[in-house]
């Protein structure tokens, strides 16, 4: 278990810490959402309820969408334009080892490496695909618990619900 700590120790932290912060966010959320739903008329919900509203859904969401743009284009800023700027970066006028195009021929290299083409590129870019992808897909969770959340409140309130697009 010690060594596995220490290993680890960063992934822990940080896990705790999402923990922590969802765990909040999870808290003082179902307390909010309770209130609201007394105000309009309804009745509050238990813990597991609420992970299934669209209050939970839409402020999670709305909370990553953000984190993952943010960090898709520290990425692609990097990459494309703060790297040949940045006093730390490597020298770009010489040759560094870790500019070598590594060989699809080494062992164990992997499999986009070996195929090449269109799966080289996007294995190259996958960090930033990966984190547009996510921010991509939060904005569409976002999207879709905002919209539960706002028929939640239509139906208690008997107004007419409301379709995407409307």
């Amino acid at each position: 278990m010690k060594k596995w700590l220490y290993n680890n120790s960063l992934s822990a932290v940080f896990l705790l810490l999402f923990l922590l912060g969802l765990g909040g966010q999870i808290y003082f959320g179902l307390l909010e959402y309770n209130k609201d739903l007394q105000e309009w008329g309804g009745e509050t919900v238990n813990f597991y309820q609420y992970l299934h509203s669209g209050h939970f859904i839409e402020a999670t969401f709305e909370n990553w969408e953000s984190e993952f743009l943010q960090m898709g284009l520290l990425v692609w800023f990097t990459i494309f334009y703060a790297a040949e700027r940045f006093f730390r970066s490597k020298d770009i006028e010489k040759p560094n080892e870790v500019d070598c195009t590594p060989s699809a021929e080494r062992k164990g290299a992997p499999w986009p490496l070996r195929k090449g083409g269109i799966w080289l590129k996007l294995y190259k870019n996958s960090l930033t695909i990966s984190l547009f992808l996510l921010a991509a897909a939060s904005f569409v969770l976002h999207v879709y618990g905002s919209l539960q959340d706002a028929n939640t409140q239509n139906r208690l309130e008997a107004k007419p619900i409301q379709q995407v697009g409307e």
